[in-house]
C-alpha cells in the first residue's frame, strides 16, 4: 500500500465550507495534487440533509474543477431528477479530491485511486461530514464504500438498504453513476440506479 504523509496538516479544525474549500488547494497529502489540473472541492447547500459522495473527479471536474460535471455527472442530474430529487439541494463530493489517471496518446484515462490515496484524503471528507452533518449519506460505488465503511463492504451486497457508517450516521450504498454510464444493459441499470436514490429519498422523509 502507497504510504503518504495524508491531509491532517492542510485540514482546518475549524469553520465552514468556505474555509475548507479555500484550504483544499494547499494539500500535498499524497501524490496526485502533482499530476492533476486542480483540486475539486465538494458542492452544495452547508447543512445539506443529503449528501452523496463519490469516488474521485474525472477529465472534465480535473479541467472545471466542480465535481459531476462530466458524463457521470449528467447521468447523476437525470437520476436525480427521476427520482424527484433536487440537485440543488445536495451536498456533492468524492472520497478522493484528485483526478488519478494514466495517458493514452493525448486522452487521460481514469485509474482507480489506491487504498493509500483514500486513506490520505479521508480527512477532508470527514471534515466535510461534520460541517454539513447529513441525516443521510448515500455511498455511490466501491471506493466510496471503502472510504467511508472499509474493505469489508460490499456495495453490490448492500445496494439499496440502509446501513450505518461506523460514526453511526445514516447511510445507503448504490453503484456510481459511471458504471451505468458504462452499462450494456443501460435501461435496466438507470432504472435500479433511479430505484436506489428513491429508496434514498423515503429514507429522508421517514
Amino acid at each position: 500500500m502507497d504510504q503518504f504523509p495524508g491531509a491532517n496538516r492542510w485540514v482546518p479544525n475549524s469553520g465552514g465550507l468556505r474555509k475548507l474549500t479555500a484550504a483544499l488547494p494547499a494539500c500535498h497529502g499524497c501524490d496526485l495534487a502533482e499530476h492533476a489540473e486542480q483540486v475539486v472541492p465538494g458542492e452544495g447547500p452547508a447543512r445539506a440533509a443529503l449528501m452523496l459522495v463519490g469516488e474521485q473527479p474525472g477529465d472534465v471536474e480535473d479541467k472545471q474543477g466542480h465535481v459531476f460535471a462530466g458524463p457521470a455527472g449528467r447521468l447523476l442530474d437525470k437520476a436525480l431528477d427521476a427520482a424527484g430529487i433536487d440537485r440543488s439541494d445536495v451536498f456533492l463530493t468524492n472520497a478522493v479530491k484528485h483526478f488519478r489517471y494514466t495517458t493514452k496518446g493525448k486522452r487521460r484515462i481514469h485509474k482507480t485511486p489506491a487504498v493509500g490515496h483514500i486513506t490520505a484524503c479521508r480527512p477532508w471528507l470527514e471534515r466535510e461530514l461534520r460541517i454539513v452533518s447529513p441525516r443521510l449519506v448515500v455511498i455511490l460505488g466501491a471506493v466510496a464504500a471503502r472510504a467511508l465503511i472499509g474493505p469489508g463492504f460490499k456495495v453490490t451486497e448492500h445496494r439499496g438498504e440502509r446501513v450505518e457508517l461506523p460514526s453511526g450516521r445514516a447511510a445507503m450504498a448504490t453503484v456510481h453513476p459511471s458504471a451505468v454510464v458504462r452499462s450494456e444493459r443501460f435501461r435496466e441499470d438507470f432504472a435500479l440506479f433511479v430505484a436506489d436514490l428513491q429508496a434514498a429519498r423515503d429514507l429522508l422523509g421517514q
